[in-house]
């Protein structure tokens, strides 16, 4: 094992693979050989392969359903031949670490790693670990939390409570790039709506119908989703994106206010630029409820409103929008009370002190 050498994984959404991008330029900048086990079609395909310095190793990969689908009798096998198949990659790249940000594709390659015995440390963002952590726990080293009250759902000998891992790209946006990509101006308030990774078809109709009365407050930052643009509602002061990556910096720039999703990464990373937001998550019908969890507990602290996606439409996003405007100013206090810890930091050293523990075996 080389004590400079790491494999990271994580995938399936972007929520997944953020927390990845933020420290692999660290570890870069400290010289070290970095590889990636992901899926060979997820959205981590797409964020990590163009970066300089970081070779992609796609695997096969399977997803355990909470219902029937044929696609449960087929998803065993892959999650066997992924294992295989991540087994041959770390034997030949010889890690001293691997570090997992979670999402199913990460399951082979952690029972992989015990198999290699390299030690693995899993990051879990959300308040309650994700069906893909559960399953991996028990092969990783360490598992870092994001949320304090996530410590009470992990082993005890193997949970550490590290605070939220913030991209730092995101502070330094410009608002001026941002004004010149959207056409906005600075004399009415810019709302980003976010629907995830992957969009959401309910949040995205229920903000077009709602357009005209949105209009009349907000100037709106529309990101739909891959193949979700619809350029007949196309309109001064209306604009819309499929996914942003490094623009996504100069949009925020130039946001008052969010409309999102309510995945634990975005969740702190609006948190930690100080954007009110209004969270909307996914229902337990299409989840395991995880990021009901997440949102209630930032409605608790003060940082956020919440509509249940139960109770979308038209008129309860106007109506929850428009109270999020006028609480704004109450919300940005509560934010400015927030202290975000040296998270970043705290994973590099636990993931180094690792990597320096297996290099004495």
């Amino acid at each position: 094992m080389t004590t400079k050498q790491i494999i990271f994984t994580g995938g399936g959404t972007a929520g997944h693979v953020m927390v990845n991008l933020a420290i692999i330029p660290e570890f870069l900048k400290d010289g070290w050989t970095i590889d990636y086990i992901g899926s060979k079609n997820g959205i981590e395909k797409d964020l990590i392969e163009p970066l300089e310095g970081v070779t992609y190793h796609p695997i096969s990969t399977g997803k355990l359903r909470r219902y029937f689908s044929k696609e449960n009798f087929k998803d065993p096998f892959k999650v066997l031949k992924g294992t295989w198949q991540a087994h041959r990659i770390i034997g030949k790249k010889k890690p001293a670490v691997i570090f997992s940000k979670g999402g199913f594709v990460s399951v082979p390659v952690l029972v992989a790693a015990r198999m290699r015995g390299v030690p693995a440390v899993i990051h879990e963002s959300d308040y309650t670990p994700g069906l893909a952590n559960k399953l991996a726990i028990p092969f990783a080293k360490k598992v870092l939390a994001t949320f304090p009250e996530t410590v009470q759902y992990l082993p005890e000998q193997k949970a550490e409570w590290i605070g939220a891992v913030v991209r730092e790209e995101l502070f330094t946006g410009s608002r001026e790039k941002g004004f010149d990509m959207t056409g906005f101006s600075n004399k009415k308030n810019v709302l980003l709506i976010m629907g995830g990774s992957a969009g959401s078809k309910k949040i995205n109709q229920a903000v077009r119908e709602g357009l005209e009365e949105l209009l009349k407050q907000f100037q709106v930052v529309h990101i739909c989703g891959k193949d979700n643009i619809d350029e007949t509602y196309e309109q001064e002061g209306y604009v819309q994106y499929e996914y942003v990556q490094d623009e996504l910096k100069d949009l925020l720039a130039i946001t008052d206010m969010v409309c999102s999703r309510a995945g634990a990464n975005a969740i702190f990373e609006f948190l930690a630029l100080n954007k009110p937001m209004l969270l909307i998550p996914l229902s337990r019908q299409a989840s395991r409820g995880d990021q009901i969890v997440n949102a209630q507990s930032f409605e608790k602290q003060g940082y956020a409103k919440v509509l249940e996606e139960e109770e979308l439409s038209t008129d309860s996003l106007v109506t929850s929008l428009l109270e999020l405007k006028k609480d704004k100013f109450e919300i940005k206090d509560k934010m400015n009370q927030y202290r975000s810890s040296e998270a970043k930091e705290k994973v590099i050293d636990i993931i180094k002190n690792q990597a320096n523990l297996s290099s004495l075996l």
